[in-house]
């Protein structure tokens, strides 16, 4: 448990305020009571976007490249707390409520936000600290991914290029590489169609804004100014 952790020994006291009162103290009341169901906590792999969670949700992942804190304003932040409560978050949301992933991140963005806030810790800085570890497809430090993270995030992102690059270094443990290739191939094939809609789409959007300006000036050319007055008066009276 983190040093700056909210009474984690000691009785919960009524506070001097309403119930639905924010507080900083409330904050790191639920964030305490959040960290103290997570089952197993690692921090020896490489993590994409800095932090997730395995499938069956028992376990959280942060990225072993992240520093544990960070200083703001003479004071030491540490940042595990934050990472672990948007990941308890949005994995909750998506398996209790069934929430898609871009809906269950939102979400747990702003739960992690507040959490940050109530340490006073501005977000812009949190973030900025955040930006400079979060691993990419072209990064050289991501070798090590834990054969049992949960994929979704990552495919409900859009994001096939950076899952080839994580399968090709994830760990394999026994019992789970045939079905981790068989999720990348289903992955696969739904990006391969998703990305044949959007360039159809595209090739199709072009051609139209091409074909539009000739049509507009082939119009003008033979329109008369009798055509123009007609075309006024039979516009007012449809909106009449």
């Amino acid at each position: 448990m983190s040093s700056n952790s909210c009474h984690p020994n000691a009785p919960h006291e009524k506070l001097k305020a309403p119930d639905w009162y924010v507080s900083a103290l409330m904050m790191d009341r639920a964030l305490d009571a959040i960290l103290r169901r997570v089952k197993k906590f690692d921090r020896e792999h490489d993590i994409p976007y800095l932090a997730g969670y395995s499938r069956d949700g028992k376990t959280i992942y942060i990225d072993r490249h992240l520093p544990k804190s960070f200083m703001f304003r003479g004071r030491i932040i540490d940042v595990d707390r934050f990472l672990i409560l948007h990941e308890e978050v949005e994995k909750t949301l998506i398996d209790q409520l069934g929430l898609h992933y871009l809906h269950a991140h939102q979400i747990a963005t702003r739960a992690e936000e507040a959490a940050v806030n109530a340490q006073r810790v501005t977000w812009k800085a949190y973030d900025r600290f955040m930006q400079k570890y979060v691993k990419s497809i072209g990064d050289e430090r991501l070798q090590k991914v834990p054969s049992d993270l949960d994929l979704k995030p990552y495919r409900d992102y859009h994001d096939y290029d950076l899952l080839q690059r994580m399968e090709q270094h994830m760990e394999h443990t026994p019992g789970l590489g045939a079905k981790l290739k068989d999720e990348l191939k289903a992955y696969a094939a739904a990006f391969r169609e998703q990305h044949e809609v959007e360039r159809r789409h595209a090739t199709s959007t072009r051609k139209r804004a091409a074909v539009a300006p000739k049509q507009g000036a082939a119009k003008k050319a033979v329109e008369k100014p009798a055509t123009r007055k007609m075309t006024v008066k039979a516009s007012k009276r449809t909106g009449s």
